[in-house]
C-alpha cells in the first residue's frame, strides 16, 4: 500500500494504515494460527474509519477483503462494511468489484454481506465518480431479483438508477411475474411504481396497489456522518489546491459543504423516451451535444446550488424556471414572516450568492424575496451576503428599486455607525460596477441607464458627504474615490457615455478631498477629474443640450481652483474665469491672510498650496530636487557651489544658479516634480495639469 506524505494526510491516518495491515494479515490466517484475537483490531479499524473516513487506497483494500474469501468471521466483516466511510468519491472500479461479488457461488461472500454491500451502494450512490457505471450494470443487478435475501436492497438500488431506457417490456413482464410469485413483495411493488412513472399506460394500477417500499434512506445518521467526513476532506483539499470542481456534473450537497438540505438537489423524474436528464451529464461534450434534449428537473430552486443547472438555464433561458424559483423564495420569506425558524437562512443566502456570482445576474423576480424579508430582518443576520447578492441587481428604474429594495435595506442596515455607512457605500460601488459591465455588453441604448445611473450617483453623493463628515480619514477617502473612479470611467468611456448623463461629485466633497493630507487621495482625485474633463469634451462635441452652462461651469470651477492652488500659486483666487476660490468665504480668508503675514514668510497665502509649499507635495518636491543635485555630483562635474534648502520658488532657483548651484528653470522644475510623482505611482496630478493648463497642453502636443 502506497503511503502519502504525512503532511498530506489527516491526523491519525498512519495509525489507520498500520491497523489495516494487521487486519489484512490476520484475514489470511485461520483463527487458531493468529496468535491473538483479531476483533480488537477490527474495532480499532472501524473506529478510525468512522472518525476520519477512508482514502481510495484504504477503501479499495477493505472492499477486496470483504468481497473475496478470507478467514474473518461474519460479524467482523459486517462491522467493516457498516463502517466503509469514503473520504472522497468512489471509483467505478470499486463499484464493479461490489457488483461482481453478488450472486450465488462458492467464492462469493455470504448473502448477508452481499445485502450489506448493496445497502452501502445505496448510501454512497451520490458520490460515485462515474454515475453511469451502475447504469451499465443494470442487467446484472436486475437478474439477481430472484434472490430473496438481497431483493430489498436490490430494488432500492434499482429504483435509484432506473431511467426510461432501462424500462423494457421484458423487464416489466419479469417484475409482474415475480411480484405475483412472491405475493406482491413490497420492494418489488415499489420498483414497479418507479417503472410505472415511465410507462403508466403499460403497467396497470392493479399491479401497484399493494403495500410498497418507500425506499427511504437506510440510515440517515450514517449519511450525516459521511457528509461530515466528505466536508472535512474537501476543506483539507481546498486548503492545498485552488482547482475548481467540475462544473459539468450535477452537484450534491456533500460536495459543497452545505449543512442544510433545504435547497433540494437536482432530480428529474419525468423524462421522455427521447429526452436526457441533467443527472446523466458527465462532461462538457455530453452537455453541449445533448443541450436541446435536456429536461428541466423537478424543483427549479435547485438552480441556486447547482452550477450545471445554472449553465443550462443561461444557454436555454426559460421564464418559467425563474418564476418557479422566485415562488419558492417568496414562500420561504412568507414562512419566515409567519414565525418559522430561520436556521437555514444563511445556507439559502450563501447558495443565492453562489448563483448570482456564477451567472452575474439576479433575476428581478428574486427581489420580491428581499422586499418581504426586510420587513422582519434585524439588519445584522447575513448582512454581508445580502449586500453581495443585491450588488447584482439588474439595471432597472432606480426610483422603483430604491423604494422596493434599497430604502428598506438602508433602513435596517444603517445603524448610525461609520462602518454601516461604508458597507452601504461599498454596496453601491459594486452595484455601479455591475451596471457598467452590463452596459458595455449592450449593442443598443439601455432604456433605464441614463436616469438610473444618474439617480444612483446623486443618491451616493449625499451618502459620501455624510460619511466624509462622520469619519474623515484616508480609508474613508479611499472608499469614496472607489465609487467616483467608476463614475469617471462611465463619463470618459465613449461606449458608456452613450448610455448615461455625467453626474459630477458635490463641490464640497471635491474641495474636502483636495485639501486632504494624503498624496494618494489627491492624486486619485486629480485623475478622476481628468476623466470627467475628457467626458465633458466628448459630450459637448456632440450635443450641448444635455448640460446647462451653469452645470459645466461648476465642474470647470473645480479644475480652475485646483490648478490655481497647485500650479499657478493663486490659491483661493475668485477673479479668474469659472474660479470659485475653493468655496472659502471672505472672513476666514482674511483671517488666514492676516496670520500668514505675521510669520515673516517669503511666501503668501496664495502660494502655500503649490507644489513646493503644500504639506502634501513639499516632501516629494524637495526629494525630486535633491535627487537632481545628487545626480549632478555623481556625474563628476565637481562640487555644487550651493544646495537648495527649500521650499523652491522661481526667485530661489535664480538665486541658486547665481551662487553656483544647480541651474534648473522654474517650468522644468515643476514638470520634473510631476514626472517624479508619476514614477512614485501618483500620476493623477500630472494628468490633470497636462490636460488643463494651456501652456502644458501646447508643450504636450508639441512633443507628439
Amino acid at each position: 500500500m502506497s503511503a502519502q506524505p504525512d503532511d498530506e494526510q489527516p491526523r491519525g491516518s498512519q495509525e489507520l494504515r498500520d491497523i489495516l495491515s494487521d487486519v489484512l494479515r490476520a484475514s489470511k490466517l485461520p483463527a487458531k494460527k493468529r496468535g491473538r484475537p483479531v476483533k480488537p483490531d477490527v474495532e480499532t479499524l472501524t473506529s478510525l474509519s468512522y472518525d476520519q473516513g477512508l482514502l481510495p487506497t484504504e477503501l479499495n483494500e477493505l472492499v477486496d477483503l470483504v468481497t473475496t474469501p478470507n478467514f474473518l468471521d461474519q460479524a467482523s466483516l459486517a462491522s467493516i462494511v457498516r463502517n466503509l466511510y469514503p473520504a472522497t468519491t468512489v471509483s467505478s472500479d470499486l463499484v464493479v468489484k461490489v457488483v461482481g461479488c453478488l450472486g450465488h457461488g462458492k467464492l462469493k461472500p455470504s448473502l448477508t454481506i452481499q445485502g450489506a454491500l448493496l445497502r452501502w451502494l445505496v448510501m454512497i450512490h451520490h458520490i460515485i465518480e462515474n454515475q453511469a457505471i451502475l447504469s451499465q450494470s443494470y442487467s446484472v443487478l436486475f437478474n439477481l431479483l430472484d434472490t430473496a435475501a438481497i431483493r430489498a436492497q436490490l430494488c432500492h438500488l434499482l429504483a435509484l438508477i432506473t431511467r426510461r431506457r432501462h424500462v423494457r417490456p421484458y423487464r416489466i413482464q419479469s417484475l409482474l411475474s415475480l411480484s405475483r410469485q412472491t405475493g406482491n413483495d413490497p420492494p418489488l411493488t415499489g420498483l414497479l411504481r418507479v417503472f410505472k412513472d415511465y410507462y403508466p399506460e403499460i403497467i396497470v394500477g392493479e399491479a401497484t396497489r399493494g403495500k410498497a417500499s418507500a425506499f427511504k434512506h437506510p440510515d440517515p445518521q450514517w449519511r450525516e456522518r459521511l457528509d461530515e467526513i466528505q466536508r472535512a476532506h474537501a476543506e483539507r483539499a481546498a486548503s492545498k489546491s485552488d482547482g475548481p470542481l467540475s462544473g459539468f456534473r450535477v452537484a450534491r450537497h456533500r460536495f459543497n459543504g452545505r449543512k442544510s438540505h433545504l435547497i433540494p438537489e437536482v432530480h428529474t423524474s419525468h423524462a421522455t423516451e427521447n429526452s436526457v436528464t441533467l443527472e446523466e451529464i458527465e462532461n462538457v461534450d455530453g452537455f453541449v451535444n445533448k443541450l436541446e434534449l435536456i429536461e428541466l428537473p423537478n424543483q427549479l430552486i435547485a438552480v441556486l446550488g447547482d452550477p450545471l443547472l445554472q449553465k443550462f438555464l443561461l444557454l436555454r433561458p426559460q421564464a418559467e424556471a425563474h418564476q418557479r424559483a422566485s415562488n419558492w423564495l417568496k414562500a420561504y420569506a412568507q414562512d419566515l414572516m409567519g414565525g418559522a425558524s430561520d436556521a437555514h437562512l444563511i445556507d439559502v443566502l450563501e447558495m443565492l450568492k453562489s448563483y448570482v456570482s456564477a451567472t452575474k445576474d439576479l433575476p428581478p423576480l428574486f427581489l420580491t424575496f428581499f422586499h418581504e424579508y426586510f420587513e422582519i430582518w434585524n439588519g445584522r443576520e447575513g448582512k454581508d451576503l445580502i449586500l453581495d447578492i443585491l450588488s447584482y441587481t439588474p439595471l432597472l428604474n432606480f426610483q422603483e428599486l430604491f423604494v422596493g429594495v434599497f430604502k428598506p435595506l438602508e433602513a435596517k442596515a444603517l445603524n448610525g455607525t461609520t462602518k454601516s455607512q461604508l458597507d452601504i457605500l461599498k454596496f453601491y460601488t459594486h452595484l455601479l460596477q455591475h451596471w457598467s459591465t452590463y452596459l458595455l455588453s449592450l449593442d443598443d441604448k439601455s432604456e433605464h441607464a441614463a436616469t438610473s445611473v444618474s439617480d444612483l450617483a446623486t443618491h451616493v453623493n449625499d451618502l459620501c458627504l455624510t460619511v466624509l463628515q462622520t469619519s474623515p480619514g484616508v480609508s474613508t477617502h479611499s472608499e469614496i474615490l472607489n465609487f467616483f473612479e467608476l463614475t469617471a470611467t462611465l463619463a470618459s468611456d465613449p461606449r458608456l457615455l452613450a448610455h448615461i448623463r455625467i453626474v459630477i461629485p458635490p463641490s464640497a466633497l471635491v474641495y474636502i478631498l483636495h485639501f486632504s493630507s494624503s498624496l494618494s487621495t489627491l492624486s486619485r482625485l486629480c485623475g478622476i477629474l481628468t476623466k470627467y474633463k475628457e467626458g465633458f469634451q466628448k459630450a459637448m462635441a456632440t450635443s450641448r443640450t444635455r448640460y446647462t452652462p451653469g452645470y459645466v461651469n461648476e465642474f470647470n470651477g473645480f479644475l480652475m481652483d485646483i490648478c490655481n492652488c497647485m500650479w499657478r500659486s493663486r490659491a483661493f483666487n475668485k477673479t479668474d474665469t469659472n474660479s470659485h476660490g475653493c468655496l472659502i468665504s471672505q472672513a476666514p480668508l482674511e483671517a488666514m491672510t492676516s496670520y500668514i503675514s505675521t510669520l515673516n514668510m517669503s511666501g503668501s497665502l496664495s502660494s502655500l498650496f503649490s507644489l513646493s509649499y503644500s504639506p502634501t507635495f513639499s516632501l516629494s518636491a524637495i526629494s525630486y530636487f535633491r535627487g537632481l543635485e545628487d545626480s549632478e555630483l555623481e556625474r563628476g562635474s565637481g562640487e555644487l557651489g550651493a544646495r537648495h534648502a527649500g521650499p523652491i520658488t522661481r526667485a530661489s532657483l535664480s538665486a541658486l544658479a547665481s551662487k553656483g548651484g544647480l541651474k534648473v528653470s522654474w517650468d522644468d522644475y515643476r514638470l520634473g516634480v510631476l514626472d517624479y510623482l508619476e514614477k512614485q505611482g501618483m500620476p493623477g496630478v500630472g494628468e490633470l495639469m497636462n490636460n488643463t493648463m494651456t501652456n502644458l497642453m501646447r508643450r504636450k502636443s508639441g512633443k507628439m
